[in-house]
């Protein structure tokens, strides 16, 4: 890239990951504040603050492939300003909600922005880098985004309940996304246009499939395994499953293309971001409950022990971007498995009183787990390069249908059983990476 260009594509990178740093703080901000909501909307129970935090991921797991192909169509920096205005909207709906259902019907109007603006994001940064180094240190820089927004979410959650209210949790996004549209209709160029077909059949199947399944876990969490409406739920989850791989199959353009998991590398990082979302997601929600009811703390002080792990996730996410370039995707996702699975081995061991010291020692350890992410996320683009969004669309509904579920799963367990999962969860991310090629 030419020096005269190299200024509006580093304005054009902070214009995408201003828009993408807003959806990973919302994945993760919310999950201080839940008991100051609960106690605001007189106490819902474990599941309907499961729902404030899955509404949103549900539904942005459901949209993203159908906007990743949207994008291709329409437009993708189009798409993406359509997704920041809708998702600073939905933003203001959730800090003005009175009631439970209202904040959780507004936070899924959240995940359908967010899914519009997400792989809308990842096409724009493969367009204006189209050198292959450059291209991999702004994959780097946008995944470094999303390892900050899920380590600075719980922390600034925390501080907005602990110094003013969780309302301000959403509030802020209504300035960043402002900037964020400023700064795409300044310097972001629109890539060129492919004409698809929209597979609405296909997407009301896996959104009711999804949904499903979510809504099964939560409630098994809360009647059991054995209760009718979970076992009815999860059977839901699979008959619409079924019908939504049929229709897969018969449609001219299906919004998840199956022949695409036939490509190594590809299925390799789909199915490394749902299982790394389904251990990081249930993890920050399980801790941020676990250390605000078992050890009592505030919403400030649990955001403040949150930090090392926060920090660590942050730093190596953008430490891994570097990583990949050199070495390939295979060495950083191996790393941040392990360390993963260690840290959550850890906090399963953990004693139950406020062991503040060796909690903090394991969030490092765990923290590493992010070297992970930009890796996935370089491998999964290389992998289909002249299908930029579909790639981004079919990654990230992956890792949000893992987070979802990973929300809904490890959330229904005790804490030390939960920790233990997303131990094995990383244990199958570490095997998956074996069979990622060391080069990009």
């Amino acid at each position: 890239m030419s020096t005269e260009t190299r200024a509006p594509a580093k304005l054009a990178l902070t214009a995408v990951c201003l828009g993408f740093l807003m959806i990973t703080l919302d994945a993760t901000i919310v999950n201080l504040a839940l008991p100051a909501i609960g106690a605001d909307f007189g106490e819902p129970s474990t599941a309907a603050l499961q729902w404030v935090v899955d509404a949103y991921t549900v539904t942005l797991a459901a949209f993203l492939l159908t906007w990743g192909a949207a994008g291709d169509r329409w437009g993708s920096r189009r798409v993406f300003e359509a997704g920041v205005a809708v998702f600073v909207v939905a933003s203001i709906g959730c800090a003005l909600a009175g009631d439970a259902v209202w904040l959780i019907a507004a936070r899924a109007v959240q995940g359908a922005g967010a899914a519009a603006l997400l792989p809308s994001s990842l096409a724009l940064i493969v367009h204006q880098f189209p050198d292959a180094r450059e291209r991999a240190h702004a994959l780097g820089v946008w995944g470094g985004m999303s390892g900050a927004g899920l380590a600075a979410g719980p922390v600034l959650g925390g501080l907005a309940v602990g110094l003013a209210d969780w309302r301000l949790v959403f509030a802020v996004n209504v300035p960043v996304g402002i900037l964020a549209i400023v700064l795409t209709r300044r310097a972001v160029t629109e890539p060129p246009r492919r004409e698809t077909q929209l597979d609405f059949a296909g997407q009301v199947a896996g959104t009711v499939s999804l949904a499903a399944f979510v809504a099964g876990f939560i409630e098994a969490g809360h009647t059991g395994w054995g209760a009718p409406a979970t076992l009815a739920l999860l059977a839901g989850g699979v008959v619409a499953g079924a019908v939504f791989v049929a229709v897969e199959q018969r449609v001219a353009e299906p919004v998840l293309p199956l022949g695409i998991l036939k490509i190594r590398d590809f299925a390799v990082a789909a199915g490394i971001g749902g299982l790394f979302n389904f251990c990081l997601y249930g993890t920050l929600f399980s801790l941020a409950l676990y250390l605000q009811r078992a050890w009592s703390l505030g919403a400030l002080a649990a955001g403040l022990a949150l930090v090392p792990l926060t920090a660590v996730v942050g730093l190596n996410a953008f430490f891994s971007g570097r990583l990949t370039g050199r070495s390939g995707p295979r060495t950083p996702m191996v790393a941040g498995a392990l360390a993963g699975l260690l840290g959550a081995a850890g906090f399963a061991l953990l004693p139950a009183d406020r062991a503040l010291v060796a909690f903090a020692v394991v969030s490092v350890v765990f923290g590493c787990c992010s070297l992970a992410m930009p890796a996935m996320t370089s491998l999964a683009m290389n992998a289909l390069p002249g299908q930029a969004g579909l790639a981004a669309g079919v990654l990230n509904a992956s890792r949000q249908t893992g987070g979802a579920i990973g929300v809904a799963l490890v959330g229904a367990l005790a804490p030390a059983a939960g920790m233990w999962l997303v131990a094995a969860g990383y244990a199958l991310v570490a095997g998956l990476a074996f069979a990622a090629r060391q080069s990009s």
